[in-house]
């Protein structure tokens, strides 16, 4: 099991139908552009409280053929 260290800790405001803005500095950090996609995960605690996982998803490699 990986342990990870906070790097950022804020606030991303939500907009309307539900959009979630990340931060730039957060954006910057993580390499995230325009047209990347993002893989969230929504896990929940035995007593009921939800968090977000979310990660970027690694470009596949171009065939070098």
């Amino acid at each position: 099991m990986a342990i990870f260290r906070t790097l950022y800790y804020g606030d991303a405001p939500v907009g309307a139908g539900g959009r979630v803005t990340i931060p730039l500095p957060m954006r910057e950090a993580l390499g995230i552009r325009d047209g990347d996609k993002l893989t969230i995960r929504v896990e929940e605690k035995s007593g009921g409280a939800r968090q977000l996982v979310i990660w970027r998803v690694e470009p596949a490699p171009e065939d070098a053929s």
